[in-house]
């Protein structure tokens, strides 16, 4: 939401969102200076976290459960270098049949659970011929194509505005760049074409979305993004390029092999994830509750 002078209007979580943080610390869960969402084949990345305590989205009480396939709906708390993460494995989609206002309730958790960065990770398709499948595309900007008011259901924040500025932070742009690289994954920033799904794109499509600017195309992310700027959360996206768009020369993909090649880039991912969870030192400070 913004207002004339192009500020954005800040929110907060809803109460589900509030009662669920308040449920997992009461569980055995903790509050997180750092939230992750682990889309289609990184779920296994919260196995690495030491001290890891885990919950069913559906035992929540406000997580919807994810049908898609590589999405294993659990929230995950834990410590990486002793800092408190939490982390989601698996999302739910808008072609799952979810209303907008669903789609952004595991960012409004997070937030709920005291995080100040957020990082949103998912597999995409790349659109530039020079791309590789395993290559890593962190994201500066958006196109939402969709063009759903992700944030309407969050809560108004009183007196809280939020300054205009980009959606993905430079500076968590940057750090992931440097991180990838350092693990030896080929990175680039650029832009991600948010669509509907669930099938992928026609060969036209592809042309339209290059001339448009994007560098790879997916299903989510977008909606998750907008709403953690709203709740004034900093943050991150990164895609693994799980197949390269030819128009010309298309190549037949599917969710299994998405999955697969999205699994073989978790290790940079997890580079990322290191290097956001060593300066969120911010915002919660990772108390137990």
């Amino acid at each position: 939401m913004r207002e004339s002078g192009g500020t954005a209007v800040g929110r907060r979580p809803r109460a589900g969102a509030v009662e669920a943080a308040a449920l997992v610390c009461a569980s055995g869960g903790r509050r997180a200076t750092l939230g992750v969402v682990l889309g289609t084949g990184l779920g296994g990345l919260a196995d690495r976290l030491a001290d890891a305590w885990a919950i069913p989205a559906r035992d929540t009480g406000w997580l919807p459960t994810s049908t898609a396939t590589g999405h294993r709906g659990r929230l995950v708390c834990g410590r990486l270098g002793g800092r408190p993460v939490a982390m989601l494995q698996g999302r739910v989609h808008s072609y799952e049949g979810c209303a907008p206002e669903t789609l952004a309730r595991g960012v409004e958790l997070l937030a709920a659970l005291g995080v100040a960065t957020v990082l949103l990770t998912n597999a995409a398709g790349g659109l530039r011929h020079e791309m590789q499948p395993g290559e890593l595309l962190v994201i500066s900007d958006h196109l939402d194509l969709v063009g759903r008011p992700w944030g309407r259901a969050l809560e108004p924040a009183p007196a809280a505005a939020l300054p205009a500025a980009a959606t993905y932070r430079p500076a968590l742009v940057e750090r992931s760049l440097a991180a990838a690289r350092a693990a030896g994954a080929g990175a680039r920033a650029g832009v991600y074409a948010h669509l509907l799904g669930p099938s992928y794109e026609t060969r036209a499509e592809y042309r339209m979305l290059r001339a448009l600017g994007a560098d790879a195309v997916g299903m989510s992310t977008v909606p998750e993004a907008e709403a953690a700027r709203l709740l004034g959360l900093d943050v991150a996206a990164v895609s693994v390029v799980t197949n390269v768009a030819r128009p010309d020369a298309p190549e037949h993909t599917d969710a299994e092999e998405v999955c697969r090649r999205a699994a073989g880039a978790a290790e940079a991912v997890w580079r990322i994830v290191e290097a956001l969870a060593a300066q969120s030192d911010r915002g919660a400070a990772g108390s137990d509750a």
